[in-house]
């Protein structure tokens, strides 16, 4: 059985470029899925996908609404294939929960989907944890499938190898840019002390996608729910000399222009549990993790 279902364009596409985000391991603070669900508002669906087959109900169980006492409806894991305009172009959008099941499976038939639709580029969205101040713009990590691909400021990277465990979003792209799709991938670095939405991380990602794209992506309610996460954020920050002295390090870092790499999120962590005497690992570093 399959695991796409298409249901066909309502108007032939011109060139469309797929976007896609999935909530779990490259989602931080849920910052890719926030943008892909503000630009796919409103959209036509051009395709679903078999939950059954995809999602382990007992890791991601659905949600039942219980009204006085009775049983009313189950809202299950949805992965959906959208059509949205902006600005002219022909934008889908790819976005969902994580699947659990059939990775390579789901992935040849996303390639054949998009070679039907006639899609010119993959463009992948995720968000990291990093060691990043909230105080500083939003780095973005960019990969691109081959040269060519990217404007000139955009820096692909890092640089070497980086060796991590795999999303389901990483293992989809590789199919399809190996299918002839070109690919590229904007990865927003949240800083990693923070729990819950972030709000910055979704613009910076929408503010790359579109420029790549050549088309502005609205922000709607973003800006405001940023500026009252940093409010927050800056408030639990002065209330600590412990934290305050830990984002200045941060910041340091920044303006030295020099990122972080995964060595030195690691070393920073631990410092930091090291030095407020929490040594389990599995404490949120302090007050900045609430």
């Amino acid at each position: 059985m399959p695991l796409v279902h298409p249901t066909g364009p309502a108007e032939p596409l011109v060139a469309p470029a797929l976007l896609a985000a999935f909530d779990g391991w490259v989602d931080a603070a849920g910052a890719s899925t926030a943008a892909a669900a503000r630009i796919a508002d409103g959209g036509r669906i051009l395709a679903t996908f078999d939950a059954d087959a995809l999602y382990d109900y007992r890791a991601r169980r659905p949600v039942l609404d219980v009204v006085d006492g009775v049983l009313t409806q189950l809202t299950w894991p949805d992965l959906t294939l959208k059509h949205v305009h902006v600005d002219g172009r022909d934008i889908l959008v790819l976005h969902g929960p994580e699947p659990d099941f059939r990775w390579r499976e789901l992935a040849q038939e996303i390639l054949e989907l998009c070679l039907r639709l006639g899609v010119v580029e993959w463009v992948s969205l995720g968000s990291i944890p990093a060691a990043v101040p909230h105080t500083r713009p939003v780095p973005v990590m960019v990969t691109a499938s081959k040269p060519g691909l990217l404007g000139e400021d955009e820096q692909q990277g890092p640089p070497g190898l980086l060796r991590v465990p795999s999303a389901t979003l990483s293992a989809i792209e590789l199919t399809v840019s190996g299918g002839g799709v070109p690919a590229v991938g904007f990865f927003a670095q949240v800083p990693h002390y923070v729990t819950g939405p972030f709000a910055a991380g979704s613009i910076t990602l929408l503010e790359h996608a579109g420029r790549h794209l050549g088309v502005e992506f609205a922000l709607g309610t973003l800006p405001d729910e940023a500026m009252s996460q940093r409010e927050r954020l800056d408030s639990v920050v002065a209330q600590d000399a412990d934290s305050k002295a830990y984002v200045e390090r941060l910041e340091a870092l920044m303006d030295e222009e020099r990122l972080p790499t995964g060595d030195d999120l690691a070393a920073e962590v631990e410092r930091f549990l090291r030095d407020n005497g929490r040594g389990d690992g599995g404490t949120q570093p302090g007050p900045l993790g609430g």
